[in-house]
């Protein structure tokens, strides 16, 4: 006979480590489903990352953690995947060299390959386009174009046998807000890595858009940011 959490329903959570998709996590979870984390390992200057996928995975009760491995620095194209300097001057207006080209699309397009193994109807992916730093691959419309697509690109969806919804909880939720939420469902912000920059040490800049988004959600939400920061005037860089 199954135990209870094998009998819950499978949903694959794309899961980078960041603050974000940790409480994507957690919302699952939270929700009822055996939560199938997918992490990537594709090139990213801030490996950081996975470990910190790792720990997340296993602080909030993940059934399962799969880290896979692409190579996206093949095309490059992003200061995240390519020699190209990190900006440390604010988050400004317009996409930036950050941007990772298609990254959510073919990481999307992983964990639809993953669902439907599993049999699974549900994706959530912690994508947000309130405080973010711009990217076309975390608006709406894109999500909702791809679940279009998916439930046309599998034989599950096919034969009619399911549906699949990604599932987007952060999408119309401040920086600030998601940090009310990951700590009201758990979320051990200590656990997570959100820098595109790292020092050698692991530590978060404090300068990136990535920290300084993160930065401002803390300060706007009222908690302290957990992780000791390699720059150490980072009330200033918000």
């Amino acid at each position: 006979m199954d135990s209870p959490s094998r009998a819950l329903k499978p949903a694959v959570c794309l899961l980078s480590g960041g603050l974000d998709s940790a409480t994507a996590l957690a919302v699952a979870r939270r929700e009822g489903f055996r939560c199938c984390a997918l992490t990537f390992d594709y090139g990213q200057r801030h490996r950081a990352e996975l470990q910190a996928a790792a720990r997340v995975a296993a602080s909030l009760g993940a059934a399962e953690h799969r880290i896979v491995t692409i190579d996206l620095r093949a095309f490059g194209g992003s200061a995240l995947t390519a020699e190209i300097a990190v900006p440390k001057s604010g988050v400004s207006g317009g996409i930036p060299v950050t941007y990772v080209p298609a990254r959510n699309t073919v990481f999307l397009s992983f964990a639809l390959a993953w669902a439907e193994v599993l049999e699974s109807s549900d994706i959530f992916i912690g994508v947000n386009a309130i405080d973010y730093s711009g990217y076309p691959d975390c608006r709406p419309e894109f999500i909702a174009a791809f679940e279009s697509l998916a439930n046309l690109a599998t034989k599950a969806g096919v034969e009619g046998r399911t549906h699949l919804k990604i599932h987007t909880p952060l999408i119309q939720l401040s920086k600030r807000e998601i940090i009310q939420l990951g700590a009201q469902f758990g979320v051990d912000f200590a656990l997570t890595h959100s820098c595109y920059d790292p020092d050698a040490k692991g530590r978060p800049c404090g300068l990136c858009d990535s920290c300084r988004l993160r930065l401002k959600g803390f300060a706007q939400a009222g908690f302290a940011d957990p992780l000791e920061y390699a720059e150490s005037n980072t009330s200033e860089n918000i």
